[in-house]
């Protein structure tokens, strides 16, 4: 990839997450262990790509509260150029997420400034300078964002900028409808999804069936498939799949698993002089990449980059340290 920078286009949001060990308990005092975290699936896209030594820009919107102060400063200590906006009316999003004994998670969202985003913060991003697009699902599910995520992917076609959208989520997904999903993101390069997501889009939970119906309206699509790895698929190209990699430890929190992947992945695609289409070990690296990295994240609670200690040695083995895929 050349100096241009990935453009990020997403959410930000302050993640209150509560760990319940007994969700039977619900519905009186419960004990939990209660934190807060940077999150949204944009900004973690973004601070991830970041830490993994990727030129990266984002563009999103927060309030004028100290939850948006800080979502800022962070980013920008993590390495990424902030072209945020800031909304005098709607305060930082904000999402609890209930956390149960098996990781698994509950999400309880308030997109706040988020759906406050304009076509004029996607122009100061500069869509036309940038390497490639990538936007977040939530941008283009919430109403009040909608319009500048379709903007963003206007802009970079017309550009000729290649473009990645992750699905995000298959609840908002439902309300807003598959068909409709896939008119909105009707030429993007390359799609991340879940089976969730799938089943939404294109009716079916097999992968088989759903990346064969997906890349009819897709260049590339990928499955993130969990516990069964990840699959990659481009319409006229063999199909390319990879297994899960087993976490090191407990699972604890699954939240922003799919992100990490999603910049893993494209960390690696992005540092390959050809098209990823035409390289199947490279697009098998990138899949492992992602499944690594979101393997290694389920074992804490956070969405975001651990900073390393200044004599860590970064290891191409590790996709949560700075630098790895490249």
């Amino acid at each position: 990839m050349s100096g241009a920078p990935v453009l990020v286009i997403g959410d930000v949001m302050t993640d209150v997450v509560a760990r319940v060990d007994d969700p039977l308990a619900l519905g009186s005092d419960t004990a939990a262990h209660v934190q807060t975290h940077q999150g949204g699936a944009g900004a973690n896209v973004a601070a991830w790509l970041a830490a993994l030594d990727v030129p990266v820009r984002f563009v999103g919107r927060v309030g004028a509260d100290p939850f948006g102060t800080e979502s800022v400063q962070v980013l920008r200590t993590g390495g990424v150029d902030v072209r945020v906006a800031v909304d005098d009316v709607r305060a930082t999003g904000t999402v609890v997420v209930l956390v149960g004994a098996d990781g698994e998670r509950t999400m309880l969202p308030d997109a706040g400034a988020n759906s406050g985003l304009t076509t004029d913060d996607v122009a100061a991003g500069d869509v036309a300078s940038a390497g490639w697009l990538h936007v977040s699902g939530y941008t283009l599910l919430n109403p009040g964002s909608r319009d500048a995520g379709s903007a963003a992917l206007a802009a970079a076609r017309a550009a000729g900028v290649r473009t990645s959208v992750d699905v995000a989520s298959a609840a908002p997904l439902q309300a807003l409808g598959g068909k409709e999903f896939v008119r909105l993101t009707e030429g993007t390069d390359l799609v991340f999804c879940t089976l969730d997501e799938a089943e939404v889009l294109v009716g079916t939970r097999d992968p088989e069936l759903a990346v064969a119906r997906l890349t009819a309206d897709y260049r590339e699509v990928v499955l993130k498939l969990g516990r069964a790895g990840a699959r990659w698929a481009s319409e006229g190209a063999a199909p390319v799949t990879v297994p899960a990699c087993p976490p090191s430890g407990a699972v604890v929190d699954s939240t922003g698993a799919g992100d990490a992947f999603c910049a893993a992945y494209l960390a690696v695609t992005l540092a390959v002089t050809l098209p990823v289409t035409s390289d199947g070990g490279a697009v098998a690296d990138a899949l492992a990449a992602g499944c690594r990295a979101g393997a290694a994240l389920v074992t804490r609670v956070g969405t975001r980059p651990v900073p390393p200690p200044r004599d860590h040695a970064r290891s191409p083995q590790d996709p949560l340290s700075p630098g790895s895929p490249r």
